[in-house]
Order: structure tokens, then C-alpha cells, then sequence
């Protein structure tokens, strides 16, 4: 999660702000990021934003012993009833692809729309499973050209799409928010980039993915794979020869990442 929060930063060095796009002001009250993990995101808010309160909130406790004073990490679900007295000015969700059905995610949106403040933004940043090459490095037959199709088949039997990057900017226009806009990234996966900031950031994701590759896959492959579950020792398998191809110099492989923020109307209709 370090290493992921690390890549965006890269990723963003010479934007102004490189935690949001969504033009907050410099002074805002409360702000909310939502399967908060580690809280690095939120932490880092709070360094930003000294007049705010934000709050990171995860199914488990946050593995972190120290936060800022204007920091609070805690244990929540945000498909039970929000509790929470104040409006947000900003609402931040980041990786949460497969966490809930196509119903929860309209609940989760509609959720958010409703509890931020008129004039607060909504900002999701998500990334598309699938591994892609523009100049014909990637084999069409190598696992890692699969991998994408395999997992988003997992997210379809699952019942929670693995494609939120592709859905997400209309679900959040479905639940009002106007004014939205995008940014499309292109996340090398290696040191292959010629342009600096990309090389570092494919060093950085090549950490990410080499780390998180049996993370991503156990539980999806054990309880959703094709044709049949996955033994543990198949998904052991296929990952290591997975991380193989990862490492292979002359592949020039990347994944999209989505950056989608959306205001809630001034002027909101009963």
C-alpha cells in the first residue's frame, strides 16, 4: 500500500497538489477517504490541511501507531448508515475495484452525494487490472496478456466487477454529481520509460506488482477461477510464473489508472 501511494506521487511530481484534483480550496473542514488502508493518504490530507478534520476509515484497524492530531483512522462501513453529523468538502476513495457489487457501488455514490456539503467534490482514483503494450512487446499468448481477461472473469462470478475504472465516472454522474472531469494515466510496469518520472514510476509499480501478485490472486482464484476453483498451489504456481514474465526487460507493459471528480451542485433540486 506504501509502494502504491509512492507511485501516484510520482506520477503527479509537477501538479500542484499531488494527493487530489479537486479544486477544495485551501481551507476546507472535513474530508473523508473512504478503504483508507494504511491511512497514508489520509495522513498526508491532514499535513496538507491543517484546518480540516479527516477521517480514514477501513474495515480493520489501520496498521499505523502515530497520525496527526487533525487525523482519525477508524473501523467503519460505509454500506451501513453514516453517522458522521458534518458535511464533507471532499470525499476520496482510491483501489477499491471489486469491493462491492454494481447495487452497493450506486449506494456508496449516493451516499457520499448526500453527505457532502453543496459545492464538496467526490474524487475516486482506480486502475484497470488488464496489462497492455503499444508496440507489440507483450505475446498475445503470455500469461501476463491473460491476466486481465482472467481476473475480470473472476470479478464477474465474484459478482463485484474488477472494471470500476471504466464504470466509475458514469455511476457518479448517475448519483448528480455535475462538473466532472477525468484524467487517463498510462502506470509502466518496469524501468522501461525513457522519460524519467515515467522510469521511476515503472520501478516503483514493478515493486507494487512483484509484491501484491499473490495478494491479488489467492482469494479470487480459490473461490472464482476458471473453469473450476484454483488450488492454492495452481494460484503459487501461475503467480510465480506470472512475476517471470514481469521481470523480462523487453517487455514495454503498462495498466491505465483512472482519476475521476465530481462536484455536488450548489444548488441541489428536493
Amino acid at each position: 500500500m506504501e509502494i502504491r501511494h509512492f507511485m501516484y506521487s510520482v506520477l503527479d511530481y509537477h501538479e500542484p497538489n499531488r494527493l487530489h484534483r479537486a479544486p477544495i480550496g485551501n481551507s476546507p473542514e472535513h474530508i473523508l477517504d473512504i478503504g483508507t488502508g494504511k491511512g497514508s493518504w489520509a495522513i498526508d490530507a491532514a499535513d496538507m490541511y491543517e484546518s480540516a478534520t479527516v477521517r480514514g476509515i477501513d474495515l480493520y484497524p489501520p496498521p499505523v501507531g502515530w497520525v496527526p492530531p487533525n487525523c482519525i483512522l477508524e473501523v467503519d462501513d460505509v454500506l451501513e448508515e453514516w453517522t458522521w453529523r458534518q458535511k464533507f468538502d471532499l470525499i476520496h476513495m482510491r483501489l477499491l475495484l471489486g469491493a462491492f457489487t454494481p447495487e452497493e457501488w450506486d449506494d456508496v455514490y449516493r451516499k457520499c452525494y448526500n453527505n457532502l456539503k453543496p459545492g464538496g467534490w467526490i474524487e475516486q482514483v482506480e486502475l484497470d487490472v488488464r496489462v497492455m503494450s503499444d508496440d507489440g512487446t507483450l505475446p498475445e499468448d503470455s500469461l501476463l496478456a491473460g491476466w486481465g481477461p482472467n481476473f475480470l472473469g473472476c470479478g464477474e462470478r465474484s459478482g463485484r466487477p474488477l472494471n470500476t475504472q471504466t464504470t466509475m465516472r458514469a455511476a457518479i454522474e448517475k448519483a448528480g454529481f455535475r462538473d466532472v472531469h477525468e484524467k487517463l494515466y498510462k502506470c509502466p510496469i518496469g524501468t522501461w520509460p525513457k522519460d524519467p518520472q515515467l522510469k521511476d514510476a515503472g520501478a516503483i509499480n514493478m515493486e507494487h506488482w512483484s509484491s501484491g501478485l499473490e495478494g491479488w490472486a489467492m482469494w479470487l482464484l480459490t473461490k472464482h477461477g476458471a473453469p473450476i476453483p484454483w488450488s492454492p498451489d495452481e494460484v503459487t504456481v501461475y503467480v510465480a510464473k506470472v512475476r517471470a514474465e514481469l521481470r523480462n526487460p523487453k517487455l514495454h507493459i503498462y495498466h491505465y489508472t483512472r482519476r475521476v471528480w465530481g462536484m455536488k451542485p450548489t444548488e441541489v433540486t428536493p
